[in-house]
């Protein structure tokens, strides 16, 4: 994902600069002071572009937090994956993976910590996301056969712990919902680490083998999601959604893309504000590598976003302008085919009516550039945090033509 005119090689520079930083910071966090222990992880595929750091001294943990953690999106990303599993497996690990990192453990390490509260022991392979407001460690816990247990979340900023409680309710929440087409994963512990806030979530069989996902099954999976916590249908300014949507938009006004929204927001109220809408909730963050279609499931995480009382469909348009991002020649571009596409997107929620269909994905669009501005995404350095460059222009011109 790329803004307008931002030259994807300095992104991607800028991008390895700020993971390989991030690096430093998370082992300094997961093994906080100096003792005899050392613990080594190998740095894949390498230092430069660090994408995950698995166990040095045992390949086939290494092995299997590789080929465990998530399935990659394309068919290159996969093969590149699969040679990296083959080297760690044959021990021919040291010419393809050649950077390490290694630290002294003392004796309050998170791995202590978390062998502790699951009674076993266990490796760790650490994730290194992109640059982002909202990006915190996030944990593969193995055991020594290389068996993947759980995952761990760590919120280590005012920003990401509260999204770590967050997603806690709302696995508590979803999981209680009867959901049958969605799987999610289960609460093995919530607690705190020092001043961390600590999320140790099930592992979902995303290893297991894929089915094609039809658009009618996703919009099912996600109707469900609508529904699992009640419905509610009434004018959108008398709504419980549009006075939080007030109250978070106020909080943003002195911010220039926030006082921007905050116009888009009372535009929409003068000429649609009587506008009949379905509430429901919603993943928050329904994006492909969020999730993963299965012949009896649709496995389903990352549910810090998870927010009840939306205009149903929020999930579809997010679906789509995700994928739209990843295909289109500009973020600007898929934002304006995400409301072109909107009344086929929506039709499967129910919502039909011309101005319904409009309103909706305008409010998603705000919705979700609320959140940006919030979180200070673009101070993070986040790729699509400067909301100028794509999504307020057509936002704009799209509220000034309803």
């Amino acid at each position: 994902m790329s803004p307008i005119k931002t030259a994807p090689a300095a992104l991607r520079a800028d991008d390895e600069r700020l993971r390989a930083r991030y690096v430093e910071e998370v082992l300094a966090l997961l093994y906080p002071g100096t003792g005899e222990r050392q613990v080594e992880y190998l740095v894949v595929p390498n230092a430069r572009r660090p994408r995950l750091l698995v166990p040095a001294d045992d390949r086939r943990v290494a092995a299997a937090a590789v080929r465990r953690y998530a399935e990659p999106q394309s068919r290159l990303a996969r093969l590149k994956r699969d040679t990296v599993v083959a080297a760690l497996r044959t021990g021919l690990s040291g010419l393809l993976l050649r950077d390490r990192l290694r630290v002294r453990a003392a004796e309050d390490t998170i791995d202590a910590y978390l062998g502790r509260t699951l009674g076993t022991e266990l490796r760790l392979s650490v994730h290194i996301g992109p640059a982002r407001a909202n990006r915190k460690p996030v944990l593969q816990l193995l055991d020594s056969a290389g068996r993947t247990l759980a995952f761990a979340k760590l919120g280590t900023s005012a920003l990401t712990r509260a999204l770590v409680r967050a997603e806690a309710n709302a696995l508590a929440a979803v999981g209680e919902a009867g959901l049958t087409s969605v799987r999610v994963p289960e609460v093995l512990h919530a607690g705190r680490w020092g001043e961390h806030e600590v999320l140790v979530q099930s592992a979902l069989p995303v290893w297991r083998p894929r089915s094609a996902l039809t658009a009618p099954r996703l919009a099912g999976a996600m109707l469900e999601v609508a529904r699992c916590c009640g419905t509610s249908h009434g004018a959108l300014d008398g709504s419980g959604y549009w006075t939080r949507l007030g109250a978070r938009l106020a909080a943003i006004a002195d911010h220039a893309e926030g006082a921007a929204l905050r116009t888009a927001a009372e535009r929409i109220a003068r000429a649609a504000g009587r506008v009949e809408l379905s509430f429901g909730s919603w993943h928050g963050d329904w994006a492909p590598w969020n999730m993963a279609s299965l012949a009896d499931a649709v496995l389903v995480w990352d549910w810090e976003r998870f927010t009840p009382g939306v205009p149903i469909g929020f999930d579809a348009l997010h679906h789509a302008l995700q994928v739209g991002i990843g295909h289109s020649p500009s973020a600007g571009q898929a934002v304006n085919e995400l409301v072109a596409a909107a009344p086929g997107l929506l039709l499967p929620f129910g919502v039909v009516h011309r101005q319904a269909v409009e309103v909706t994905a305008l409010l998603y669009l705000i919705d979700l550039a609320t959140r940006y501005v919030t979180d200070r995404q673009a101070e993070a350095g986040a790729r699509l945090g400067v909301l100028g460059s794509w999504l307020l222009p057509v936002l704009v011109a799209r509220v000034e033509a309803l």
